[in-house]
């Protein structure tokens, strides 16, 4: 008596899986010894390049000068020298150049958030009969190179259009500026596009006004793009060169960036290697702080719908 099997098709009761190596494959001791091997040479390229860098910098803004010059790899051949942390801190005026930064970081993250803020707001939330208008005008400033606005901004911030006067050598040219940016108001209104209407509408129907609804319901559905603009403002602000450079010509008002730079024509190589590893540690440490919290927000405000 003949047996007759039923093949079922493919895609039914069982699951096909999709990999680069299967699993039937990985049960190989040689298949999963090579697979092993590769990974943990890919992890150790990815450790090497990305903290490579900072760890170099470290060894040698704690080495003597001649040690970097002439053997750049060597492991702290004259011991290890810590107190060129503080030499850069205090001679080189590293620890004032920092103040002059968070400053400016702060004051550039209070600025772009009322703005792109309040901006998207309206546009998405209140939408106004010329939203669509301005919409279009705020994409449109997109297109243009910030070189190209260079001048005319340096222009009005030498002489401003109403009162005549000037914002040189003042922390408000570069929290101004900072706050026009128009990439900001388009993330953050493409985050408001996509919570639910329904909410505003039950708190309209509760009574709350414009600004309360924009206080207690839109502000805190949005912490995570929030943040996401909060930790790109500020880094974007800590690492600004130019834009200082040109508003802040007072040097104990300039940054690090610009102060680093103009230290560098005198200053002794180790001393420099350490005022930049003060320099770069702050925001790499922001970062990993916070890391969860951008990455969950740079993940929300991936998926939004246009």
């Amino acid at each position: 008596m003949t047996t007759i099997e039923k093949k079922e098709p493919a895609g039914r009761g069982t699951e096909h899986e999709r990999a680069l190596v299967s699993d039937a494959d990985l049960n190989r001791p040689m298949v999963r010894v090579t697979m092993r091997i590769t990974q943990a040479l890919v992890l150790a390229g990815l450790v090497v390049a990305g903290a490579g860098p900072m760890l170099w910098l470290f060894k040698a803004a704690t080495s003597d000068t001649q040690d970097t010059l002439q053997r750049p790899f060597a492991l702290w051949p004259s011991g290890l020298r810590t107190g060129n942390l503080y030499d850069a801190w205090s001679r080189l005026g590293v620890g004032d150049a920092l103040g002059n930064t968070v400053v400016v970081a702060v004051g550039s993250w209070a600025s772009t958030l009322f703005v792109c803020v309040t901006g998207a707001y309206v546009l998405s939330v209140l939408r106004p009969r010329w939203g669509g208008l301005l919409s279009g005008l705020v994409l449109a400033t997109l297109f243009i190179p910030s070189v190209v606005s260079l001048v005319p901004m340096y222009l009005t911030v030498l002489h401003l259009p109403v009162t005549g006067g000037s914002l040189q050598n003042s922390f408000f040219a570069v929290w101004l500026p900072a706050a026009a940016n128009a990439f900001n108001v388009v993330v953050v209104k493409r985050f408001f596009d996509a919570l639910p209407r329904e909410l505003f509408e039950a708190a309209r129907t509760d009574g709350a006004g414009r600004v309360r609804i924009l206080w207690s319901v839109v502000l805190p559905l949005s912490r995570p793009i929030l943040g996401v603009v909060s930790l790109l403002t500020v880094v974007a602000s800590w690492k600004e060169f130019l834009w200082p450079l040109l508003v802040l010509t007072d040097p104990a008002k300039q940054p690090l960036s610009v102060a680093i730079p103009r230290a560098a024509e005198t200053a002794d190589v180790s001393l420099l290697m350490a005022a930049l590893f003060i320099a770069v540690v702050i925001p790499v440490t922001v970062f990993l702080i916070f890391q969860k919290q951008f990455l969950r927000g740079v993940g929300l405000a991936g998926g939004l719908k246009g």
